[in-house]
């Protein structure tokens, strides 16, 4: 069965961003709590492709997001 989207690193990257912005997950937990926001049967696929680039789903949710930057106060 493949996936309804296709679920590249870039696009699970800007899924989990916005999952972070929203407060549905917080950048401290484990990526495995992410499975509860994607469907269910597309879990495996992204699982995978985590996994194709080297992320462990015992990894930080913010290991996933872009470096911030911070200016001088």
């Amino acid at each position: 069965m493949v996936p309804s989207v296709q679920y590249s690193l870039d696009v699970i990257k800007n899924e989990v961003g916005d999952l972070v912005c929203e407060g549905r997950v917080d950048r401290h937990q484990p990526i495995y709590c992410l499975c509860g926001c994607f469907p269910a049967r597309e879990w495996s696929y992204i699982e995978c492709e985590l996994e194709r680039h080297g992320y462990l789903l015992r990894d930080h949710i913010g290991d996933l997001l872009s470096q911030e930057t911070w200016g001088d106060d």
